[in-house]
């Protein structure tokens, strides 16, 4: 079924895949997608796919400038509209992920994870889930993982209906998509 409705998405939505990697080369030098290492079904490592939103822009000492200030004019919007997470359909089609599961996360935060908060990893992460249509990034990092968990236990045919309904809800109003405008999510340190 991920496959089927992740393949009828990407096919109706090349168009406007192909135009946003067009204007994300230019503005981007060269660079319309960013890749990374996250941490999949069972801790499988897969890279993820997204459209790079951000530009590589460094102070003087050659670390990278807070997220708000590499943030490009274009990549505002393609996050504002979460087209940013389209090219992660191919993500679904190699089976890497589903579109609907916990997000993948940063292997970083695997020894920080409490064995309960782990469990996010027994199905394959989602492009949405439920923690994204409750708050994605306004609640806190212990709440993400509660609905994770919850995701794990209640999973279903019918659950994943819903969360696909409310996320395209969710989509249309443009809610829950930064914590602030100065960042789009803390980083999780294991307590918060």
């Amino acid at each position: 079924m991920d496959f089927l409705v992740a393949l009828l998405i990407f096919l109706l939505s090349c168009p406007l895949i192909r135009l946003t990697s067009f204007i994300l080369y230019i503005q981007n030098k060269g660079k319309a997608f960013f890749f990374q290492e996250r941490s999949g079904w069972n801790q499988i490592p897969f890279f993820i796919i997204k459209f790079k939103t951000m530009n590589d822009q460094k102070d003087k000492n050659g670390k990278l400038l807070p997220d708000n200030q590499r943030l490009t004019v274009f990549g505002k919007y393609v996050r504002k509209f979460s087209i940013d997470e389209l090219p992660q359909l191919i993500n679904v089609l190699k089976g890497e992920m589903s579109l609907i599961g916990p997000r993948p996360l940063l292997f970083k935060y695997i020894p920080l994870y409490t064995a309960e908060q782990n469990r996010r990893h027994e199905v394959r992460p989602g492009i949405t889930g439920w923690a994204q249509v409750n708050g994605r990034n306004q609640i806190s990092w212990t709440r993400k993982f509660e609905l994770d968990v919850e995701y794990v236990d209640r999973l279903s045919f019918g659950s994943d209906f819903k969360i696909f309904r409310m996320t395209i809800l969710k989509i249309i109003k443009r809610k829950g998509i930064n914590q602030s405008e100065a960042r789009p999510m803390e980083p999780f340190n294991g307590l918060n």
